[in-house]
């Protein structure tokens, strides 16, 4: 075969690929484009959050909360039974005498100091087992990143229901000042609070 002849050859066999692959990329976008038709009117299942909440499933386990009792008085009476069964070791309870001209909570003793590492809590539900007053119970709010592993430590300011005829509708009212990125008035997302010095979010 002459020199002709071989490149002749080569430039057919080059053509002939060619086509295969402009085949191959025209069924790829015929069938690309047909999916995306395909969903294009139906329903959307992307969500609006937060402005819309998430479904949860109903035995889902989430933020923490303390509650009180409709006069107003804590339900955690300082018993530490909650840091005894938690198996990270994620709760740290101090408990004190009540003042009894001014009690805060209905027994001789209350949490003086309740606090949760989020960031070593199992989202077990042992604790809200163990509570003899059912003071803590985890609620179906999962949104707790932040910037620092300080601010996930969450305090009496954070798990403490402020109204205690709300403490129903799962931290509503304190949902706000736990979250940094939920704006009170709008409830749609605000500038980060980056005080700390740290932008890296820690989940």
């Amino acid at each position: 075969m002459s020199h002709a002849a071989a490149a002749l050859e080569r430039m057919r066999r080059a053509a002939d690929w060619r086509q295969v692959l402009m085949g191959a990329v025209l069924a790829g976008l015929v069938v690309g484009m047909a999916t995306t038709m395909k969903y294009l009117f139906t329903k959307k299942s992307t969500i609006d959050y937060p402005r819309k909440p998430f479904p949860h499933a109903e035995r889902f386990r989430g933020v923490h909360e303390l509650r009180k009792y409709d006069d107003g008085l804590e339900r955690c009476i300082g018993c530490e039974l909650c840091a005894v069964a938690c198996p990270a070791n994620a709760i740290t309870v101090i408990g004190a005498e009540n003042d009894p001209k001014h009690p805060i909570s209905p027994g001789e003793r209350y949490g003086y100091r309740y606090e949760i590492d989020m960031l070593r809590c199992i989202f077990c539900g042992w604790c809200e087992e163990a509570c003899p007053t059912d003071a803590i119970v985890l609620t179906p709010r999962f949104d707790i990143a932040d910037f620092t592993r300080e601010r996930l430590v969450f305090g009496k300011d954070k798990l403490l229901v402020k109204d205690p005829f709300t403490q129903h509708l799962a931290n509503t009212e304190s949902a706000v000042e736990t979250d940094p990125g939920v704006d009170e008035a709008s409830a749609r997302p605000n500038k980060f609070d980056r005080s700390a010095g740290s932008e890296k979010a820690v989940s």
